[in-house]
């Protein structure tokens, strides 16, 4: 079992997005997927098709210990599962800071289903909370969905940081898989120059495949699903399929 965070601390930046339809892309694979939504919005939750405000279990009953995990994890319409979320999540911030192990609540639970998924996406709010501690202390590796724009560097280096520290202190196993440039324009001239850089910087850490700004997506999860299976047709889904198969490929390199 893979388990990837994704995460970026600045927030609008595509992290559900990517989240959701890399799960869904993964599923259509033919792997065996779990999405966790670690962000209190409950985004990822809604748009894999969930109704967040009839949950009566979420992610949060997991991490405080009061639910297991058969009781919470939901089946998609798409067919992955999700550890679904809603504004009760807020709440577990103020009380993991009193419990034992409180970065490593996640970990804990994902190592009991660790034979039942082949891969495990974590969406992570856009902040460096406990929640995104949770996050980074389950996951073997962290994927950046970045736009290319000039604060997206600035924004970047600080991630980087908080990752080294995580693996420094926390987490061994956590390393940067690849950062994925999202919303991306080509007819700017800036998108084009922060791509350039960042494949500079990072080479071959940065994914070739590049996600489109794509109305498509953007509509999907007002209808409940992830862009790739609401127009597989759509430039951006075609994208999150082929970001897919990239990842498992790298993976199978390594």
């Amino acid at each position: 079992m893979q388990v990837f965070a994704v995460a970026n601390q600045k927030g609008g930046v595509g992290k559900t997005t990517t989240a959701v339809n890399l799960a869904s892309a993964l599923t259509k694979l033919g792997h065996r997927t779990l999405l966790v939504d670690l962000d209190p919005q409950g985004n990822a939750t809604m748009g894999s098709g969930i109704d967040k405000s009839a949950l009566t279990h979420t992610v949060y009953q997991i991490l405080v210990g009061l639910s297991s995990f058969d009781v919470v994890k939901v089946r998609s319409p798409d067919g992955f599962d999700v550890l679904p979320a809603n504004r009760e999540l807020a709440g577990a911030e103020v009380e993991l800071v009193d419990l034992d192990d409180r970065e490593r609540r996640l970990r804990r639970v994902l190592n009991q289903v660790s034979d039942d998924y082949d891969f495990v996406l974590v969406d992570c709010p856009p902040s460096l909370s406990l929640l995104t501690l949770n996050g980074l202390c389950a996951a073997h590796g962290v994927i950046i969905p970045m736009q290319c724009e000039y604060f997206a560097l600035e924004g970047l280096s600080d991630l980087v940081n908080s990752i080294k520290r995580v693996h420094a202190g926390m987490n061994r196993d956590l390393r940067i898989i690849g950062l994925l440039r999202v919303m991306f324009d080509p007819r700017m001239t800036l998108s084009q120059q922060v791509s350039e850089q960042l494949e500079r910087h990072f080479g071959d850490k940065v994914f070739q495949t590049v996600i489109p700004r794509n109305v498509r997506l953007a509509e999907a999860p007002s209808h409940g699903l992830p862009g790739v299976s609401y127009d597989p047709s759509a430039r951006g889904a075609q994208a999150y399929t082929a970001f897919a198969e990239e990842l498992v490929g790298r993976l199978k390199g390594h």
